[in-house]
């Protein structure tokens, strides 16, 4: 649910999107990445981040376990507590779209509605879902933090793909293969995304 303080009113700025975006010289969009645990959505994001930032575009990744040392970091992984990481992340990549800035999101987000519902605050051409598609074996197989060993133990509750479930994407933008591609191929499949839809100068 999109909540509402009460009692306040909307401030209309003087500097609006428009002319972010034309000192920019760029559109700003939300590039949701989602995934499982360990399929390489922060690798991704971060990359794509560091390809756009050598062409001088205004960028920012909003990163699962980093948002949840700050902003969430009162919020455990049960299915409620998900959905308003969630929902505050979203509401955050609303601003950074006004501020004229890509952001880029790595969240599992592990509910379709929860992604559905961010999509549905902004412009349908300012939500670019990018399934990280890799299989639970190839993820558990990395098991970069140790997450699945523990889940397996049942010292995690609530792990996404072993005790909770995962909700793929039923019309993502983009579905990347990142159990199978490797870094630069899934970087440039990002970027030709953008550039087709329009957000980017040529690069």
């Amino acid at each position: 649910m999109n909540k509402t303080s009460s009692n306040v009113i909307w401030h209309g700025a003087t500097v609006q999107r428009e002319h972010r975006e034309r000192l920019n010289g760029h559109r700003s969009a939300i590039l949701w990445f989602t995934g499982l645990s360990g399929a390489g959505k922060s690798t991704l994001a971060h990359a794509v981040e560091q390809r756009l930032h050598a062409c001088a575009v205004r960028t920012y990744v909003l990163d699962g376990d980093n948002v949840r040392h700050g902003l969430c970091g009162d919020l455990g992984f049960s299915a409620a507590d998900r959905s308003e990481n969630i929902r505050r992340v979203g509401e955050l990549a609303k601003l950074f779209v006004d501020a004229g800035v890509i952001v880029l999101t790595a969240f599992i987000s592990p509910f379709r509605t929860d992604r559905d519902l961010v999509r549905s605050w902004v412009a349908p051409e300012d939500f670019l879902e990018i399934h990280c598609r890799c299989s639970v074996e190839v993820c558990e197989a990395r098991d970069v933090k140790g997450l699945y060993k523990m889940a397996r133990a049942g010292s995690v509750k609530d792990f996404t793909g072993i005790s909770s479930p995962y909700e793929e994407p039923l019309a993502a933008e983009l579905i990347v293969n990142t159990g199978e591609l490797n870094v630069e191929q899934c970087v440039e499949m990002v970027l030709n995304l953008l550039r087709e839809r329009g957000i980017l100068r040529s690069i």
